[in-house]
Parts: C-alpha cells; structure tokens; sequence
C-alpha cells in the first residue's frame, strides 16, 4: 500500500547571489512576480496536490521568509476597516495555520542533498515532496498534482522531468532511461551536469521530486559530488543500484528557471500576460516596446 504524500521540503537556504544587490536586504524567494513572491506559488502547487506539512530548510538572514507567512493582524484591521474585502481576501489567502510550517538551518552550504537530508528527523519514515522555489511552473493543473496522482499508481521515486537542447544538458541532471512509458519513464540511472557528449538523453530533471524516507539513509552517507557538494541527484541514482524504482514525469505545463535574470523576466511577462486585468495593457506595452526596437535598428 502506497502511502499518502502530506509534506515537503522547500530548501531556500540559498543567498540568491544573482540577484544582489535585491537580495542584500530581502530573501530571494520573497521576491515578486507580478504580485506574489516566488515562495507563494511553491506553496499554492504544493496546497494543490494535498500537502499539510511544509518544511523550510533555511539559513542565517532569511527571517523576511518567515516573517511572509505570519497573520498581518493590523493591515487585516485596516483592510476590514476600509470595506477592501477582495484585498482581504487576497491576503488572507496567503497565511498559514499554526504549526503547518517548520524552520531548519541548514549551517554549511553543501548542495541540495544536504539540504533535504537536513529536515530527516521531521520527513520521518514518509514519502516525501522537494520543492525548488526557483522552479516556477504555469500549468492548467499545478506540477506537483500531476506527480502526486502518478505516484498513487507506480510508488518508488519521482522526478519531474523535461527535454532540453543537448547543448544545455550541462546545466541539469539527466535521465538515463531503459522505458519510455511516453508520459512517464522509468529510470536506470542520472547524471549530474553531464558534458554533452556524455549525456545519456536530452530529459533534464527540475526542481519537483517525491522521494522515499529511505534516501535520507543514502544521504547519510554521501560524500561530495559535482561542485563539491552533496548532490541529490547522485543519491537518487544510487537508490536505483539497491534496486528502488525511479520514475521520470514529463509534466504538462511550462518551467521557468526563477534562479536567473532572464528567465525570472520570461516568467514576469508570461504571469503578466495570463492576468485578465492586466493582459490588454501589458500587451500594447510590450508591442510599443518592440516597434521601438525595431525601428531603432
């Protein structure tokens, strides 16, 4: 019997140092899209697929991320006061019930194995999410649904997974498979940032995983891998070694990597674009933007 998954893991221990000087002063994951910080949408896709145990593994100076998820009493006060029932609303969409969110340090920056490996004690001897925050992801229903309810049918270890040129493998772990199921895969083994040459496919593996508690134990003894750190991938691919089932989800929906520059303005302009008040606006803007650019050449 495959058992319910009801926590996850959101590591954001991270000092967001591509966006300095903004995250000199405000966590990277409160940073906003549009009108909700990137850790807002984590947490709605994993409310979505039926989480009720959040657990942040955080770091020194990241106190305005736990700050986010307290009741705001006066500005409810206000709010209420002045008839803003929809802003209310709004707002108290956002907070979280006492004791749904857990904080854990982690004190070393030793990769996002280390990280999970981090909140062992509060997984406990559940399957498990990992949500990566910098991993936004638009889609008709939230990522992490979609892997829940794939779960539910085949157990073992989950990815979330998507095809990418060859050329970019380097920038991801990658799926070596041995059945192509079409919407799901089975995995025999993951790479961590391959060259090109070495890559055993082009589907990379982004920031959504279901694990089971007995990785914890693999973590535990994990030494160092690509960048000198612990890296999660290489725990995963030694649980297909025991002989643990890992399955690869090409999830329906668009990703955008919110860890750089560039793809953190993609997401803008496309959450920008998909909000019905700000669509016709925002798209005479950017029309105006380009006829611009184009006349300048």
């Amino acid at each position: 019997m495959k058992r319910r998954v009801t926590k996850a893991i959101f590591p954001v221990a991270g000092l967001g140092t591509r966006f300095l000087p903004a995250t000199k002063s405000i966590p990277k994951e409160i940073m906003t899209l549009v009108d909700r910080p990137l850790i807002q949408y984590a947490i709605d896709e994993a409310r979505a697929a039926g989480i009720k145990e959040f657990i942040f593994v955080t770091s020194r100076g990241k106190g305005a991320l736990e700050d986010y998820f307290d009741h705001a009493n006066e500005l409810e006060a206000h709010l209420k006061k002045s008839g803003k029932e929809e802003l209310l609303e709004t707002l108290r969409s956002t907070n979280m019930e006492s004791g749904a969110i857990a904080y854990i340090r982690q004190h070393k920056a030793l990769g996002l194995g280390h990280a999970v490996w981090c909140a062992r004690r509060l997984v406990g001897n559940e399957p498990f999410a990992v949500i990566l925050p910098d991993d936004v992801i638009a889609a008709e229903k939230p990522c992490l649904q979609q892997m829940v309810e794939a779960y539910a049918e085949v157990g073992g270890n989950m990815v979330a997974a998507m095809e990418v040129p060859m050329d970019k493998a380097s920038s991801y772990g990658v799926l070596d498979i041995s059945d192509d199921m079409g919407a799901m895969v089975s995995v025999k083994g993951m790479v961590e940032k391959p060259k090109a040459e070495d890559a055993p496919s082009n589907l990379a593996v982004i920031g959504r995983y279901i694990l089971s508690p007995r990785i914890m134990q693999t973590l535990n003894r994990m030494k160092s891998g690509a960048g000198g750190e612990i890296q999660l991938t290489d725990a995963i691919a030694e649980e297909i070694h025991k002989g643990d089932k890992v399955y690869g989800l090409r999830f329906r929906g668009q990703r955008f990597d919110c860890g750089s520059k560039a793809g953190f303005l993609q997401a803008t302009v496309a959450f920008g674009l998909a909000r019905d008040e700000l669509r016709d606006e925002f798209q005479q803007f950017l029309a105006s933007m380009l006829a611009i650019r184009k006349a300048a050449e």
